[in-house]
């Protein structure tokens, strides 16, 4: 069992930056694949970033050359380092955690945190 917890959350005028922490604790944070998703209202929940365990990185294409994903495993901790925010990224933000194998996997989710750009 894995426990995640986001904070950074807030309000941003657009061009604002913010960083969001996700802190896991439970279990080896570092055989997880860390992903960052989130969800607008009315709208479906999307993938913004992961994070491998071999540091690897993916983006959601609206988002390359702004956001930046990274892990600290001594800290159990994912990050996700926000730029040039635009009020289309409001959304509440969820960290994940999933590990899987054959025949079994795991997938955990934080309670989420909002982020909002407005002016």
């Amino acid at each position: 069992q894995v426990q995640l917890v986001e904070s950074g959350g807030g309000l941003v005028q657009p061009g604002g930056s913010l960083r969001l922490s996700c802190a896991a604790s439970g279990s080896i944070f570092s055989i997880y694949l860390m992903g960052w998703y989130r969800q607008a209202p009315g709208k479906q929940r999307e993938l913004v970033a992961n994070i491998a365990v071999d540091g690897s990185t993916r983006y959601e294409d609206s988002v390359k050359g702004r956001f930046t994903i990274s892990r600290d495993n001594t800290k159990s901790t994912a990050y996700l380092q926000m730029s040039s925010l635009k009020p289309e990224d409001t959304a509440v933000y969820y960290c994940n955690a999933f590990h899987g194998g054959d025949g079994y996997e795991y997938d955990f989710w934080g309670q989420g945190t909002q982020v909002t750009v407005s002016s």
